[in-house]
């Protein structure tokens, strides 16, 4: 079937620009004492707090968004003095990707920011002349940056293992991950976006695939490359380009791409010439196919052999495993998540935490565990509703009070100069590169979009040399239209100098 492609959102993450013994910790983690909270204001807030400055009050009122729809709390980082900004701080709210702030810092306090997961590869039987008479066991623990450039490192360290030809079978033990099963589609009913991935103890690349485009006016035709590489997979070497002087405009569009089928991805249409150079990635059909796909057509790239095939399976008891490949630091993986919003990596990350805890990563033990710390650390216990951790849900929920105050305390934690970096920075880089404004590069934030929710949470420094908490977060049909209001609200929070707060 052909799928009618609506103009893409903003990647949750650029796969090419992500190149390429943590149980101890979580349980030292669990077992100290809770951190001091910053200091939090509880006393009934000014009825000036109450009051939204008017240029938010103007987007608001051009995007038809009510200001009852708002929950905003502008407050100083270290709780001094009142709120600046008080407005519906503890009614219960979907924050979007702003969610992500609350599963991130929490891994950065329960595992530490230097923890990295190891996928382990072993060897039933020993290579004799390059062939090895017996099966690869490759054993997934949740590694979220397990894209195509480490799979062919991977790779490369299994032929140096003196691996030619694997007389068996690879062999993929996916079980730390205890999961139900996953329906790409029922989120937005697009399941070739990435966003919308399941997590996976042997997640490859995202479960995505990018397709390049390169036109060819000569030939008449766009040529067409992907990565990784996957066996069993049917693509288009190359589609016809559009008439000269076809507009760029929708060109995922005037592809027709047809999705549907599970080992084939059919282009029906044709590549605006006026496009150039350009890259789509896609979550293909039969996602739980997608692992074996990768690491046999990864296998065969680096210049292996294999008799069997590619099935998921059990690492057998007692066998050692031939060597490890160890994942960047959570530090890093935390800077991706929440630079660029990438939901199945927070989800990676929310069933680590499990796995780390009780050696199972269940999405309810998860859960618990998140709610748990939040209840401590929040001061609104009892507020958060998580889901998948990644906010990329219609049933999450939190309160502005609850995540300001989770902030203060992230503010006042040896693991702050982690998260703080991990931040979007407005006017400068991840979500808010294309957003400047009169807090460019002194406002670092997490932004959460929905058809019915914008959100903006994390720390702006204002004109007075003094840091607020800020959060802000709306819930409305018309909320993504209503998303000048917040960024008015951010430029409001940055104008914190007495003559200038008046200020657009």
């Amino acid at each position: 079937m052909s799928v009618r492609v609506r103009p893409s959102l903003p990647p949750v993450s650029r796969l090419l620009r992500l190149a390429c013994a943590g149980a101890s910790l979580l349980l030292a983690a669990l077992a100290a004492p809770a951190a001091e909270p910053a200091r939090a204001v509880h006393a009934p807030e000014p009825a000036q707090a109450a009051s939204l400055p008017p240029a938010v009050l103007a987007a608001l009122a051009r995007a038809q968004v009510p200001r009852e729809a708002l929950a905003a709390l502008v407050v100083d980082v270290e709780g001094q003095g009142p709120p600046r900004l008080a407005l519906q701080p503890d009614l219960p709210v979907n924050p979007a990707s702003v969610m992500k702030l609350v599963t991130t810092y929490a891994a950065l306090e329960m595992l530490g920011p230097s923890f990295t997961w190891d996928t382990p590869v072993y060897l039933d039987a020993r290579p004799e002349d390059g062939r090895l008479r017996g099966n690869v066991y490759i054993k997934g623990s949740g590694d979220p940056k397990l894209v195509a450039e480490r799979l062919w490192l991977l790779m490369r360290r299994l032929r140096a293992q003196g691996v030619t030809v694997i007389v068996g079978d690879i062999v993929l033990d996916r079980s730390a991950f205890a999961l139900a099963p996953h329906d790409a589609a029922q989120f937005d009913g697009e399941p070739w976006r990435p966003y919308n991935v399941a997590p996976d103890a042997l997640l490859l690349n995202y479960k995505a695939i990018t397709l390049s485009f390169v036109p060819d006016a000569a030939a008449g035709v766009a040529h067409v490359s992907h990565e990784p590489p996957l066996a069993h997979m049917e693509l288009p070497a190359s589609v016809p380009v559009a008439p000269e002087g076809t507009p760029c405009g929708d060109w995922r569009a005037a592809l027709r791409a047809e999705l549907a089928t599970a080992g084939r991805i059919a282009l029906a249409g044709r590549y605006p010439a006026s496009c150039g150079e350009r890259q789509w990635s896609i979550a293909p059909a039969g996602p739980r196919d997608y692992a074996a796909r990768a690491v046999e057509g990864m296998w065969r790239e680096v210049g292996g052999k294999l008799t069997g095939q590619v099935r998921d399976g059990i690492v057998p008891a007692g066998l050692a495993p031939a060597f490890s490949a160890t994942s960047p630091a959570l530090a890093e993986v935390v800077r991706d998540i929440n630079k660029y919003s990438n939901n199945v990596m927070t989800q990676q990350l929310l069933l680590t935490l499990a796995l780390q805890r009780s050696g199972q990563g269940s999405l309810a033990g998860a859960r618990s565990l998140l709610a748990r710390w939040w209840d401590e650390r929040s001061g609104a216990p009892g507020t958060l509703v998580v889901d998948n951790g990644a906010g990329l849900s219609r049933d999450a929920r939190l309160t502005a009070r609850g995540l300001a105050r989770l902030l203060q305390h992230a503010w006042a934690s040896p693991v702050m100069p982690e998260l703080m970096a991990s931040l979007p920075i407005a006017g400068v880089d991840g979500t808010l590169r294309r957003r400047p404004g009169q807090a460019s590069g002194v406002a670092h934030l997490k932004t959460g979009t929905l058809r019915d929710v914008s959100a903006v949470a994390g720390y702006v420094l204002g004109a007075s040399g003094r840091r607020q908490v800020l959060v802000a977060v709306i819930n409305h049909p018309n909320a993504p239209a209503a998303r000048p209001a917040l960024d008015a609200l951010v430029d409001w929070a940055r104008n914190d100098q007495p003559g200038m707060r008046g200020q657009k």
